[in-house]
């Protein structure tokens, strides 16, 4: 068989053979002239096609792939390639084959990988970035937007570390599109941001973007439109809106305006109305924008009356009029809607509740609408488990735990089973609670219980019947001011120091008496206020009887003030004052005199500590007190210290001299929950003396004023 011949598979020369070392390596000469493959052999094997170009497509099946070209007559002796050697390498493969691999199926996408390739490694760190970079920001400073953009830019957010060039660049595109956004919120739709990435210094790994801003001309209000109905009175929706010609283009303007519609026409007389969407019409020439808003009033509406709905339900209609503060007929106002849901979720008795307009179709005075109140409701769970554990240093630890079943007896009669279990006293109380009782926020409470007291002035066994109607406050309605009045039957018996015999002996007194409150509050929160006043003043009309009848009169005025000093740190101030008119101390029951000491009154010294002392060393109380306190309040966070310093004194005489104080010092920590602060207090008497407490603690719940 002869050699095949050039331009017919075979090369124009011999295969190269190796160089020798240290030879140059120059290419075969090869004529340009000689075709690799003939005209007619590469004509030949292309695939015929119709000359009908309308015709349709041939189906894939039936597509022949095309033929390796026929060997000519000079090429059909040609010889099989001769092995390769290991000098020469892997022989060229003959034109026309088709190596296996590409003739094999392609695997089904069910098998296909979609694992991302693992992300380079650093040396140091496994998940380290590749670079780091610095963000710069030009422009938005005379916007003062910087820390705006800061809080949302991708750049800031990425902390400077990214895995490479391209991640930044990325970041750095969604960071002009943000400040685009940002001065385009302040009127300014003609600037113009762009990023620059760059190494600082050139190739040093390091990079620096660069947002570079340009606000341009900012962008006002040329006409403003309210495309609506007539209002009354006239011009209500240009007065609400308060958009003008001239103002600036602001996002934040425009949104709180039409949100001040929405908000302020339903207190005036339209509940129903709707706010449309918003057009504004730029000029680029003018810089400015014709601004229209379409709002649909609906009805002026007047209260009509209540309906209820619900599966569940807890209130009937005539026990719900009782907590509303407006008369039917009157100008439709949702703050009075509000009021009534607010009032109705303090009941405390839903699982949810909801207080809706309804149109009626019925015409009401001045041209009005009437428009029911739908109230939706849905009852929760009456009843509530509920425990508190303190501890002082003078009155050990306190266990109270109760059980409440909050409507027992519809609509809002509550019974509380509570009982007290402590170092020094134990008790067990039973309340029955009417809440908005014949009127909106009236109590009335009836309290009887059972409690020893063992303390260090004296020890009791005592039995309490009382009834008293009452307004309070709560931590969802906090009221200006809250009273209460009532009676009170107590039997007890105690000790006492009998200074006419010199020793301690016992007795029982009934106690009969007309307890009175009244407060004016206006603190800022019930249970943690940082501004604000609050006074308190309590007279009780009683009257004693152990062998004769002793009345008297026992009363007490509170003053508490709190005030601001910065945005974290209160400071907190009390002063308390009581006395006892019309019996002298040893004629009254230990357990009516006044007291002082502890951590609702004098922190540093024990329950009762203060005061005249018997001979054996025990306190024996007095007629009259006076108390002071002053602590900074400095939160952070959740948490919060709070140095303090306390001072008081108890009397026997009538009225308090304010000689003799005692003063108590400490420091406490306090943990904000959303029921109320948690209070840790350690304190210790100052200039103490023998047998006084060196270090007083005191754990509960609520400020100590």
């Amino acid at each position: 068989m002869g050699d095949a011949k050039p331009g017919q598979g075979a090369p124009a020369q011999p295969l190269p053979q190796p160089a020798p070392t240290g030879s140059i390596v120059r290419p075969p000469v090869v004529d340009p002239q000689t075709p690799i493959v003939p005209d007619a052999i590469f004509d030949q094997s292309l695939p015929k096609l119709s000359e009908d170009i309308n015709a349709p497509l041939e189906p894939l099946q039936s597509f022949d792939k095309p033929k390796t070209p026929a060997a000519t007559t000079a090429t059909a002796a040609k010889p099989e390639p001769a092995a390769p050697s290991a000098a020469e390498g892997q022989a060229f493969a003959p034109l026309g084959s088709v190596p296996a691999e590409m003739e094999a199926p392609l695997p089904s996408l069910a098998e296909f990988k979609v694992d991302p390739a693992a992300a380079p490694v650093d040396d140091d760190s496994e998940n380290a970035p590749a670079i780091r970079y610095t963000t710069a920001v030009t422009g938005l400073d005379k916007l003062r937007l910087e820390d705006r953009f800061e809080d949302l830019s991708a750049l800031f957010q990425g902390k400077g570390k990214a895995a490479n060039a391209a991640m930044v660049a990325a970041r750095a595109r969604e960071d002009e599109k943000l400040a685009l956004r940002l001065m385009r919120s302040l009127g300014y739709y003609d600037g113009t941001a762009t990023s620059l990435i760059e190494q600082t210094p050139p190739n040093s790994g390091s990079v620096r973007a660069t947002i570079a801003v340009t606000p341009g001309t900012l962008y006002r209000l040329g006409t403003v439109r309210i495309e609506s109905g007539a209002t009354v009175p006239p011009g209500l929706l240009d007065r609400e809106l308060n958009l003008n010609p001239g103002d600036p283009i602001q996002a934040d303007r425009v949104l709180g305006a039409e949100a001040n519609v929405s908000l302020r026409l339903p207190q005036q007389g339209y509940p129903f109305v709707e706010v449309g969407q918003r057009d504004i019409l730029l000029d680029d020439a003018t810089h400015t924008g014709d601004y229209t808003l379409p709002v649909t009033l609906g009805p002026r509406a007047s209260f009509g009356s209540v309906q209820t709905a619900g599966a569940r339900q807890v209130f009937d209609v005539d026990h719900i009029n009782i907590f509303r503060r407006y008369r039917e007929g009157a100008i439709y106002d949702s703050r009075k809607v509000d009021d009534l849901r607010q009032a109705l979720i303090a009941t405390g008795l839903f699982s949810t509740v909801a207080v809706e307009p309804k149109r009626t179709g019925e015409a009401g005075p001045d041209g009005t609408e009437k428009v029911d109140l739908l109230v939706t409701q849905l009852a929760g769970k009456p009843r509530t488990l509920a425990g508190e554990l303190g501890y002082s240093t003078g009155q050990g630890i306190k266990l109270q735990a109760s059980w409440t079943h909050r409507n027992l007896f519809p609509p809002e009669g509550a019974l509380t089973v509570s009982s007290i279990l402590g170092t020094q006293e134990q008790a067990l109380t039973t309340t029955f609670r009417r809440s908005n009782a014949g009127m909106r926020d009236r109590t009335l409470l009836v309290i009887a219980s059972l409690n020893h007291a063992d303390y260090d002035a004296f020890e009791s066994y005592t039995t309490t019947l009382s009834a008293r109607i009452s307004r309070d406050s709560t931590p969802i309605w906090q009221k200006r001011w809250t009273y209460y009045y009532g009676a009170e039957l107590v039997g007890s018996n105690e000790d006492r120091y009998n200074f006419n015999l010199g020793k301690r002996d016992r007795g029982t007194w009934l106690i009969a008496a007309i307890p009175t409150f009244l407060g004016y509050d206006t603190s800022d929160d019930l249970l943690n206020p940082t501004r604000g006043y609050r006074i308190k003043a309590n007279a009780s009309a009683e009257t004693s009887v152990r062998g004769s009848v002793r009345p008297y009169a026992r009363t007490m005025v509170e003053v508490d003030g709190y005030y601001p000093v910065a945005s974290n740190i209160v400071l907190a101030g009390r002063a308390r004052f009581g006395s006892i008119n019309g019996v002298s101390r040893d004629e009254l029951p230990p357990s009516r005199r006044y007291y002082s000491g502890g951590g609702g009154s004098v922190r540093g010294f024990g329950y009762q500590e203060l005061g005249p002392r018997s001979p054996d060393g025990r306190a024996v109380g007095g007629r009259s007190f006076n108390e002071f306190g002053i602590e900074a309040r400095y939160r952070f966070g959740n948490y919060g210290i709070v140095p303090f310093l306390d001072a008081g004194q108890v009397y026997e005489g009538v009225m308090p001299t304010g000689r003799n104080l005692r003063f108590g010092a400490g420091i406490g920590g306090r943990l904000y929950t959303n029921f109320g602060p948690l209070r840790i207090d350690v304190a210790t008497p100052i200039a103490r003396k023998k047998n006084e407490s060196k270090i007083a603690l005191y754990i509960s719940i609520g400020q100590a004023f």
